[in-house]
């Protein structure tokens, strides 16, 4: 009998390399289907899209057929990626110094909490205040365009960057750092090799809110400036198609932005892999 029973059990046993093999084909349907069902998706909106146009007769100048966006996305090419460039540039140009100032406040706040009960009010309000109340009066007192548009675009970006570093930094482990003090570390030594790195997740959280927030916080703007000419945005695109009713225009405009914006998604979160996907629990990958 117990010779039938280990027979049994032998026989139930799955091999290492099936189990093994099988964690390998189910990690490679979920890469696949992280890009596939999304794309599906996309595929199916557009085909539901173009079929609501066509079977309810819907005039181009209301809702057009994304044939005729994608025709008018092509003719006017040459127009929205000029407009677009001007866009990004103001988006990353905001973005770079909200860094530079988000980062070096953060590290002001965490030497100093005089410093941070201060000046940390200050930011919270311009936070909670929507940048289309503010845009005017920047554009009054701002003589430059692009100074004006800029400014909008870093205040909507500034915070999240502050408010996560500062939270990234005030969150490094006390017993360590009571451990550095004991050893004699200096206050750059403990900024440096613990502060920092403890911080390091939680800015790049909030460079992926700010990388889309600065996109926002520019097209807002030129909503608000409102000028057209040479070196204008897309946002001035979407105006000018409006008043001449050229919708197909508008809508290539708008996913121009929107593509815009998921990449700028998808890069940030790119570099978030690269620098935690070694060591922090957010990026590496489990067995199980």
């Amino acid at each position: 009998m117990s010779d039938m029973a280990n027979q049994q059990n032998t026989e139930t046993v799955v091999p290492v390399d099936a189990v093994e093999m099988r964690k390998a084909q189910a990690l490679k349907r979920e890469k696949i289907g992280r890009w596939l069902l999304p794309m599906i998706v996309v595929v199916l909106s557009i085909i539901a899209w173009d079929r609501v146009v066509v079977w309810n007769n819907i005039p181009h100048y209301i809702i057009p057929g994304p044939g005729r966006v994608l025709q008018s996305l092509i003719t006017d090419w040459d127009i929205l990626i000029g407009s677009l460039g001007t866009t990004l540039l103001i988006t990353f140009s905001a973005l770079a110094i909200a860094i530079i100032g988000g980062v070096g406040l953060a590290v002001l706040f965490a030497q100093s909490k005089w410093i941070e009960m201060t000046f940390f009010p200050y930011a919270v309000i311009l936070q909670v205040t929507p940048i289309i109340v503010i845009a005017p009066l920047i554009f009054i007192y701002v003589e430059s365009k692009f100074v004006g548009l800029l400014i909008c675009a870093w205040i909507v970006a500034f915070f999240p960057i502050l408010s996560n570093t500062t939270l990234g930094l005030n969150s490094a482990d006390h017993n360590l750092r009571d451990m550095m003090k004991l050893y004699g570390a200096s206050r750059w030594q403990t900024l440096r090799f613990l502060r920092l790195p403890a911080a390091l997740p939680y800015f790049l959280g909030g460079l992926k809110i700010a990388g889309g927030l600065s996109l926002i916080g520019a097209i807002v703007a030129e909503f608000v400036a409102g000028s057209g000419g040479v070196g204008s945005g897309l946002a001035f695109r979407i105006l000018e198609a409006s008043y001449r009713l050229n919708i197909p225009r508008m809508f290539a405009a708008i996913i121009l932005i929107s593509v815009s914006g998921v990449l700028i998604f998808m890069f940030m979160t790119f570099l978030s892999w690269l620098f935690l996907h070694k060591w922090h629990d957010s990026a590496i990958k489990r067995e199980n």
